[in-house]
Order: C-alpha cells, then structure tokens, then sequence
C-alpha cells in the first residue's frame, strides 16, 4: 500500500490522528531482538524463569515493542518517507503492561503539537501522542515522539514573460 500524497509539516495539524497497521509479536521476534541487542534478561529468554515471575511467563522486552511502535507509525503508507527530517526524542513514555508472545499490537497516534522552526523556517518540530494497544484495546506502552519535519517545498514557478530575469 503506497500513500498518495506526502505529508508536510502545514499537514500535521493537533489533533489529526491516525491508527496504524497491527502486528503480531512472535517468539521469534523476541530471541532476535534479544541476540541483536544482547539483552537476554531471562524474563524474556527462559521459560523456567518467568514462570517464577508476575507475569508466567516470558515477555517481549519493552524496548521491542517501542521500536515496533515506532516503525508502525506510518510503517505502510509512505506518507512521512519524504518529509521527515529527524526523529528527535521520546518524552514520558511509560509501560503499563506487559507485551505477551502472540499478541497482536497496533498504534493510535495524533499531532499534540506542531511548531515552525524560527531559525530554519523551513522545518518546524511536531509532537505525536502515541499510544500502543494490544488484540483487546488496553493500552501497553505510550508516550510522546517528537520528530523534525519539513515543511511543504515552495514549488519552483518559472517567471513570466513580464518578470524580469536576475
């Protein structure tokens, strides 16, 4: 699925929101991220150990479904592929329950904010509310994302035949 137009920074008003695709989160995912970053905390690698645990049973880091979150956000639409210059922070994010193998996660977010750059008008920072739901609605993770945009190109027009060329 491809987007059909680009959004600029002039597009992302607050409160324009969106939900993102859903993914499932599999074992597989949770041993290779565990190999790709060398956290193999045993809540998330041994089944004799989270068994012991709150949880039960073993579940997929919480840095795993924040790259996840990230990467759903727009992941199938293209819509930010051409305008977004920076991803710039993560402000209050919060886990408030555990992502368990098999489930299925997507992401609702909006614009909290958008402000133009005044030393470089020609980008502006915007602030995405992002909340990351589970197969049931409850909320998972959530936090801000702020992320650096481009504004709209200015569009070159040649000069008319009355204009004078430079």
């Amino acid at each position: 699925m491809g987007a059909t137009e680009t959004l600029w920074l002039e597009d992302l008003e607050p409160g324009r929101n969106w939900r993102g695709p859903s993914r499932t989160v599999t074992e597989a995912d949770v041993v290779a991220f565990a190999g790709l970053t060398g956290d193999q905390f045993p809540l998330h690698t041994s089944e004799e150990y989270a068994r012991g645990t709150p949880y039960g049973t073993r579940i997929a880091h919480g840095l795993l479904g924040l790259a996840y979150a990230h990467g759903l956000m727009w992941a199938r639409t293209g819509e930010m592929d051409h305008s977004v210059i920076a991803f710039l922070g993560i402000k209050e994010w919060s886990f408030t329950a555990p992502i368990h193998f098999g489930d299925t996660i997507h992401v609702d977010y909006q614009v909290a904010s958008n402000r133009r750059s005044t030393s470089q008008p020609d980008r502006g920072v915007v602030d995405f509310d992002v909340a990351v739901l589970n197969q049931r609605d409850e909320i998972v993770q959530g936090g801000i994302k702020t992320l650096m945009v481009a504004a709209r190109p200015v569009e070159f027009a040649p000069p008319t035949r009355s204009e004078k060329r430079p």
